[in-house]
């Protein structure tokens, strides 16, 4: 297999979003329709085992079909990461291809959802298009949540109605981006938000899925992201995986205070780009990076080249019989919370 194969892209195709989503500002900043890039700069890109496709709302994009065909010429797994509120057009698109993945992002359940992405009936509508991919026997189907403090409550009944409909739950924490054109992103109440992940880590431990026992690893990654602490595995963002925003810029992740751009494939091929002083200056920085970012886009790949350390928990609290907290030094063992709420300690995965 070629080390191109290997790479995880992911591809921003509009910052347009018709979401008005507290912990996201991109909509008051959009790209316009003429600057966005095209199939022209797709073609470009190398071949990779994955591409997520992102924005903004990717299906405010006409041409979102031309852009997946030109896509599935590279890789063989494209999952479109959405609001889910062009139901038609979702399923237009997962019609003509079936082999698509579609994430739906719903933060919380109805109240919650409705308040935090400022869309009306945003629930409703979100969850009623998983609901028609499901009844037209489309395959890969799930939703996320980015988890703050409005909507921790509503983790674990999110994780349940997925596995009832048999679809992927994915997770994220509330966190801070140029992405998001956002820097007051914070948790406040760690220890609630915590907790929220700690029940749903040990829904994960209990299922007869291995794939489950791994993201109940990636979720307890996620706590230690909340607390502050240095990332369990190293991130190799601008080496195994990278983003092209809707400009054409090649970027290590989006994940990171300024923009990181290794270069414009709209003046340059890919691997004049990816192969330049530029990328390696960037690639530098990321090593240096100080956010210890816990995103799937960057930890998937981590876990999967240093399997055994994600392995060796799983089989450390399957045998434990569970997760806690407090075991695992986010709460304070002598007294039982510092006076903040919050470990002092650094921990270890």
């Amino acid at each position: 297999m070629s080390k191109s194969t290997l790479l995880y892209g992911s591809v921003i195709i509009t910052y347009r979003c018709n979401a008005r989503c507290n912990m996201c500002d991109c909509f008051k900043d959009p790209s316009k329709p003429g600057e966005e890039l095209g199939t022209d700069i797709i073609k470009k890109l190398p071949a990779m085992s994955f591409v997520n496709i992102t924005g903004g709302e990717p299906f405010i994009r006409n041409d979102i079909s031309e852009i997946v065909g030109e896509l599935y010429k590279k890789t063989k797994r494209i999952v479109i990461s959405t609001n889910g509120y062009f139901t038609d057009r979702i399923l237009q698109l997962c019609r003509e291809y079936p082999r698509v993945g579609i994430r739906i992002s719903i933060e919380g359940l109805e109240e919650s959802n409705d308040r935090i992405r400022g869309i009306p009936e945003g629930f409703k509508r979100g969850y009623g298009t998983l609901k028609k991919l499901v009844a037209e026997g489309h395959r890969d189907v799930g939703f996320g949540c980015t988890v703050q403090e409005m909507n921790a409550q509503d983790l674990l009944p999110l994780y349940e109605l997925s596995d009832e409909l048999g679809m992927e739950f994915a997770t994220a924490a509330l966190h801070n981006s140029f992405y998001f054109r956002k820097t007051d992103n914070k948790i406040e109440d760690k220890l609630k938000v915590s907790k929220a992940f700690e029940e749903l880590i040990n829904k994960l431990l209990k299922s007869g899925s291995p794939k489950k026992w791994f993201r109940a690893y990636f979720n307890h990654g996620l706590i230690n992201y909340i607390y502050g602490n240095k990332r369990y595995l190293p991130c190799n963002m601008g080496s195994n995986g990278f983003f092209v925003d809707p400009f054409g810029d090649v970027l290590p992740c989006n994940g990171s205070a300024e923009k990181m751009s290794m270069g414009n494939l709209h003046n340059k091929e890919w691997d004049e780009i990816w192969n330049s002083p530029e990328a390696e200056e960037v690639r530098n920085m990321v090593k240096k990076c100080p956010r210890n970012c816990w995103m799937i886009g960057s930890a998937a790949p981590a876990m999967k080249q240093k399997i055994w350390i994600p392995a060796l928990w799983v089989l450390k609290h399957k045998l434990a019989g569970g997760y806690s907290l407090k075991e695992n030094g986010f709460i304070n063992l002598d007294e039982g919370r510092t006076k903040d709420g919050y470990a002092e300690k650094s921990h270890t995965a």
